[in-house]
């Protein structure tokens, strides 16, 4: 059977409607469909303000340097990240002259192992900002991580776990997005809902937000609020405030025909998420019937992603690994692996007391399979049973 890790989500409603679109309208660039987007994202979410971005990514970079500008961190001020995360997570870090420290994972939603807190807290009890990430739709629990570093920000990654429950805050179905300091999320193909390329930035905090909105282009003035840019505009009565510079900037911005696609599926998106979580539970099942076998990953709250398979010995994985393939089921790395074992980080260490260490069990022995709403019943009754035969 031909398992992809997702299909074709663009149906033929949404390309009407973005075909529509550039037909009747004069104005393709950031405009009023991105303000919409990013309204209805942040009902959606539970948050005060939302940025349409141009990927993920530069949402990350985005996020990061305005917290960076606007809590007054310095070159070299120290971020903990988890030594499993997506590469423009740790990027922005050097690219913006702090820190990294990494920290070992825990096998059950892969964020930081709580185990060595203590540890890292003694090696470095001057840890400024933590970039938490929310891996392949489980959430990270950052009330544990919060109360061992009470004098650290927090910053969230959702870029793959739209929807992820805030389990362990006062209501538990709050959406992660929807309380933290700021959050990032990417509609990249692959993820929950797609605008082919693009991201987005949420926060409450509405500083945050002018300042994140400005930057987001070149950092003009202009590109406030209109309340805020009249504040500038009298300020700085001797520059022409067509083109008036508050703060250093980038282009990250998005265009109207992607906030097309993405008002109309995220429309769909809560349906979509139900189905994975549908076919989750089967996977939870199954795993938590093979624990001899298989690590089983963390349940309440998720959003899920992607099936992670991680294996308790290298030998079924390498079998794992070579039933997928040979049965057309398409499988990627539990994201990095090991990120530090990547030839960009190689001068880099993970502070852990541990001599084996989580994150290596999912370098060595862990795969992913897609999970999406496409994915059906039969499909995961057979490949339990391809595991079951081979495993």
């Amino acid at each position: 059977m031909y398992w992809p890790l997702m299909k074709e989500t663009i149906t033929f409603k949404d390309r009407l409607k973005m075909a529509k679109f550039i037909l009747t309208s004069s104005k393709l660039t950031n405009g009023p469909k991105v303000r919409q987007f990013e309204e209805e994202w942040s009902k959606w979410v539970g948050c005060d303000h939302s940025l349409y971005v141009s990927s993920g990514s530069t949402a990350n970079f985005l996020l990061i340097a305005a917290v960076k500008e606007m809590y007054n961190l310095k070159d070299g001020d120290k971020v903990l990240l988890p030594a499993c995360t997506w590469m423009t997570n740790v990027a922005p870090i050097f690219q913006l002259g702090l820190q990294p420290i990494f920290c070992d994972v825990n096998l059950e939603n892969f964020s930081f192992d709580p185990e060595d807190f203590d540890y890292v807290r003694k090696k470095h009890p001057d840890i400024k900002l933590i970039f938490l990430t929310h891996l392949l739709g489980f959430y990270a629990n950052r009330q544990v991580v919060q109360d061992a570093f009470p004098n650290a920000l927090i910053l969230d990654d959702v870029c793959e776990s739209h929807g992820v429950l805030e389990t362990d805050a006062p209501n538990p179905s709050s959406k992660v997005g929807s309380l933290g300091l700021g959050a990032t999320f990417s509609f990249y193909f692959g993820h929950h809902m797609s605008t082919i390329e693009g991201g987005m930035v949420c926060t409450n905090n509405a500083s945050l937000y002018e300042l994140m909105r400005m930057k987001r282009s070149h950092g003009l003035a202009r590109e406030a609020s209109p309340d805020r840019f009249e504040l500038y505009k009298k300020q700085y009565k001797d520059l022409n405030d067509k083109f008036l510079f508050i703060t250093d900037g980038y282009n990250f911005r998005n265009h109207e025909v992607c906030a097309v696609l993405g008002i109309s599926q995220l429309k769909r998106l809560d349906q979509m998420i139900a189905i994975r979580r549908s076919n989750y539970d089967l996977f939870y099942e199954y795993i938590n019937s093979r624990t001899d076998k298989f690590y089983l990953p963390a349940y309440e709250g998720n959003s899920n992603f992607a099936f992670p398979i991680i294996t308790k010995d290298r030998d079924d994985a390498i079998r794992v690994k070579t039933i997928l393939d040979c049965n057309e089921i398409e499988n990627r790395p539990i994201v990095s692996g090991n990120l530090l074992r990547h030839p960009f980080l190689k001068d880099y260490s993970i502070v852990s007391p541990k001599e084996n260490m989580n994150v290596d069990i999912l370098h060595q022995n862990g795969v992913y399979v897609g999970n999406s709403h496409f994915v059906t019943t039969e499909n995961m009754e057979k490949l339990f049973a391809l595991l079951d035969a081979h495993v």
